[in-house]
């Protein structure tokens, strides 16, 4: 340590030392800089800085050496090789080079730590190699060995030093690494002079080199020179850039479609732009540098812009300014008409950035499709309600046709007459089934048609839905098969009357079409599903027209419907239904070489139930087994529906007593019991829901037994199903309705249940 301390006082010159030390912290602070700045610009902005910052850290650490140099007394002549010193600045700064690639290549704290000991070991060699040039006059140099050893090793760890700090952009951190950067070369260049054993040899005299002194002085002078032309330069550069980035960031504030100001840590306004005097001109007046935002609220309800303020404005601004101390998202302000999106961001130095934004034309469009979905809602419903009462109006005198058709059938008719009520019978069918698929269609874009999912025997559906038309293939001389692959005979999930509407729709339609040939319906199961096959050898159809089938009343050709008949409902219905079940429904066909219809489903396998006895009755046998006479009453308003009644049941021993509303089939039940009620919904005076449950009160008052009611009715939506049997119905039977299936339904209800005289005792 005398040593090192020696060297320093004794041989050193400290009215240049200062100078030295100055370029050294003066080359390295602006290198520091620079390689920051660095870290933050693109990839393909780096490239000036490449170049920068190894010259200007290897200019100052060169130039710091041969200044101390300079206060260096050797205490004989002395003059430096040109080669080798000039060797010493390239080693220096090629060094400084290599270092800030790995420091920019991002690889960690090694990286870095790599990146210093590079740097301190491009000094080293600088000096070392400096000093190898370095010509004595009657004197030769060496070193002290353990020395050297302190120095460099000092010096590495010094640098070293540097990349231990933490890794991000900061004035702290700059000065902390200059001050390091700087220790660590002026211990590698003073302990290593101190380690110089300069040894007198009189035999070794230079020539007298003036000029080679004054070259180095240049050198020197020029080094500092370029050093701080460098550094102004890139100062420069870097004041212009933080200028022009100021600048482009001031034009991008400007041009901004939002209201934005900067209130600084004190919450005083301190940038601002356009656009937020545009978006509040009630408080321009106001803005101007150093305003706090209380006054800038103070001034809108001086000019009366915030109606939630009236009558509580300091209560109001509390409200206001605890928000905007806890930013929580945006929130909206209603300012005279218009209306405004308020944020407020909070910056790392406490300022605030606020953005405004007028939403008042995404309020106005917001009501305006509130208020258009509104009307589509109205109009939605005002449309199912016109399906519902249409439904009701065509099946009110739809049941009288059919009704009185089927009550005719069965009286005596010649053949003309019989093939008159056919005609009837195909024309009624005809309207009933047009009618359910406008219904259907309605309540699928509506989405209120629900699918049933129960088990069901898949081979009996498939069977039921071919036989329907079995007799109409057979009539046109074409042959029909049904085929249920053993492996799809099973029972399975879902809802059988809606897979039974599909396939006789697709079997009606290869009928239709079909002239001469065969009409099949096949069904088999695999792994992806269930797969049924409607084929047919009929009129066919092309390509362009495939995907005309499925739209809504569209068919193959406009000629089809005068030739066929038919709506052009039933694919598209069938095609919906077939999507809700989970399934698909195509064709593959060629104009006259038939078509195939697919239909696919999910495979959803369900246990089948114990079997139950089966009553198989006539159509008259529920009348006929009986010696008593049932007891009906029939709520109907429209004498029609009335007759057609008394028309099935006029044959039976029955006993029918007719109301036109049910206060009217209220006050009959009240005077004498009956043994089933047939009950219509929508009737005046009293509906048919409210009667319903007058009825289930009176029973339950009197202590009376539950009398079956059966809503008969032409509402036949689900919604109506629930609405009866919510009411206390038994059962719902939708208009038009069969012979058959009002029979059944007197025999279900009847059967076990008390003669209504025998309830009356």
């Amino acid at each position: 340590m005398n040593t090192i301390l020696n060297c320093l006082v004794q041989q050193h010159d400290w009215r240049i030392l200062p100078f030295a030390l100055l370029v050294s912290v003066f080359s390295l602070l602006i290198a520091l800089c620079l390689f920051d700045r660095a870290r933050n610009v693109a990839r393909r902005s780096r490239r000036v800085y490449l170049i920068a910052v190894p010259l200007v850290a290897g200019l100052g650490v060169w130039s710091t050496h041969f200044i101390a140099m300079k206060a260096y007394d050797i205490g004989v002549p002395a003059r430096y090789d040109v080669s080798e010193t000039a060797a010493s600045l390239a080693v220096v700064i090629v060094a400084f080079y290599v270092a800030m690639h790995l420091a920019l290549a991002d690889v960690g704290r090694m990286g870095r730590l790599v990146a210093a000991l590079t740097c301190g070991l491009g000094v080293a060699a600088m000096h070392f190699l400096g000093m190898s040039g370095l010509r004595l006059s009657g004197a030769i140099l060496s070193w002290n060995a353990p020395l050297v050893v302190v120095a460099v090793i000092g010096g590495m760890l010094l640098v070293s030093g540097v990349a231990l700090l933490p890794w991000r952009v900061g004035a702290k951190r700059v000065i902390v690494a200059t001050i390091l950067a700087a220790l660590g070369v002026c211990w590698l260049h003073f302990v290593a002079m101190s380690a110089v054993v300069i040894t007198p040899t009189p035999g070794v005299i230079l020539p007298v080199a003036a000029a080679a002194e004054t070259t180095l002085t240049l050198w020197i002078g020029a080094s500092v020179g370029l050093l701080a032309i460098i550094a102004a330069f890139l100062t420069g550069m870097v004041w212009w850039s933080r200028h022009s980035a100021l600048g482009q960031l001031r034009e991008a504030i400007e041009a901004m479609p939002d209201g934005l100001g900067f209130y600084d840590a004190d919450d005083r306004l301190a940038i601002w732009n356009r656009r937020y005097t545009e978006i509040n001109p009630e408080v321009t007046a106001a803005l101007k540098v150093g305003v706090t935002f209380r006054e800038v609220l103070m001034a809108g309800i001086n000019a009366g812009l915030y109606p939630a303020a009236l009558g509580r404005e300091s209560a109001w601004i509390a409200e206001r300014m605890a928000n905007r101390r806890r930013p929580s998202g945006a929130m909206e302000q209603q300012i005279g008409g218009r209306w405004l999106r308020v944020q407020d961001r909070k910056t790392a130095e406490g300022g605030t950035v606020t953005v405004c934004s007028d939403i008042s034309d995404m309020k106005r469009d917001a009501q305006a499709l509130a208020e258009a979905r509104d009307a589509a809602d109205a109009a939605n419903r005002a449309k199912s309600q016109f399906l519902a009462n249409m439904s009701h109006e065509i099946r009110t005198p739809l049941n009288g046709v059919i009704g009185v058709a089927q009550a005719l059938a069965r009286t005596d008719l010649n053949e003309q007459q019989h093939e008159m009520l056919e005609l009837i019978h195909s024309s009624s069918r005809t309207l009933q089934t047009l009618l359910s698929d406008i219904l259907d269609l309605a309540r699928v874009e509506s989405g209120r048609l629900e699918l049933g999912d129960e088990p069901f025997d898949l081979t009996r559906a498939v069977e039921e839905a071919g036989q329907l038309y079995a007799a109409a293939a057979r009539d046109k001389g074409l042959q029909f098969f049904v085929e249920v692959a053993p492996e799809a005979r099973i029972w399975m999930h879902g809802d059988a009357v809606r897979l039974k509407q599909i396939l006789t729709n697709l079997v009606s339609n290869a009928v239709k079409f079909t002239a001469s040939g065969f009409v099949s319906l096949t069904v088999d199961a695999g792994p992806q599903g269930l797969r049924f096959v409607v084929q047919d050898t009929g009129i066919g159809f092309d390509a362009e027209t495939r995907d005309r089938l499925f739209s809504r009343f569209e068919q193959a050709d406009g000629d089809i419907t005068r030739r066929f008949g038919g709506s052009g409902l039933g694919l598209a219905i069938s095609r919906e239904l077939a999507a809700m079940m989970g399934g698909g429904l195509g064709c593959e066909s060629e104009p006259g070489g038939g078509a195939a219809f697919i239909l696919t489903l999910p495979l959803r396998p369900a246990e089948a139930p114990a079997p139950t006895p089966t009553l198989v009755a006539s159509e008259d046998s529920v009348f006929v087994e009986t010696t008593r006479r049932l007891r009906i009453l029939v709520a109907d308003d429209h004498p029609t529906n009335r007759r057609v009644v008394e028309l099935i049941l006029d044959q039976a021993a029955v006993d029918l007593v007719s109301v036109e509303d049910g206060a009217e089939a209220v006050e009959a039940c009240r005077a004498a019991p009956f043994d089933l009620v047939l009950m219509d919904m929508q009737m005046p005076v009293m509906d048919g829901l409210t009667a319903t449950r007058e009825i289930r009160l009176h029973e339950i008052a009197m202590g009376m037994p539950r009398t079956p009611v059966v809503m008969l009715t032409a509402n036949a939506l689900p919604e109506h199903i629930a609405a009866g049997t919510e009411a206390g119905a038994d059962r719902h039977l939708a208009k038009p309705f069969s012979v058959e299936a009002l029979l059944a339904m007197v025999q279900e209800l009847t059967t076990d249940a008390p003669q209504a005289a025998e309830r009356a005792a």
